[in-house]
């Protein structure tokens, strides 16, 4: 026997888009974290991290 395989359907996509946008949402007109900017950091840096073609 296989076990059974767990697959990303459109209504969990959906739901995980839905739950970052409305974080990213809430911190732009409620907490002021700046997350985008603390995203485009770590982004950056593993960006540079996994560079491994230079």
């Amino acid at each position: 026997m296989t076990p059974k395989r767990r697959v990303m359907t459109n209504t969990l996509a959906v739901i995980f888009a839905v739950l970052i946008i409305g974080i990213f949402t809430a911190d732009y007109f409620y907490f002021h974290w700046d997350l985008w900017l603390i995203v485009g950091r770590r982004l950056g840096q593993m960006i540079e991290y996994i560079a491994f073609w230079r």
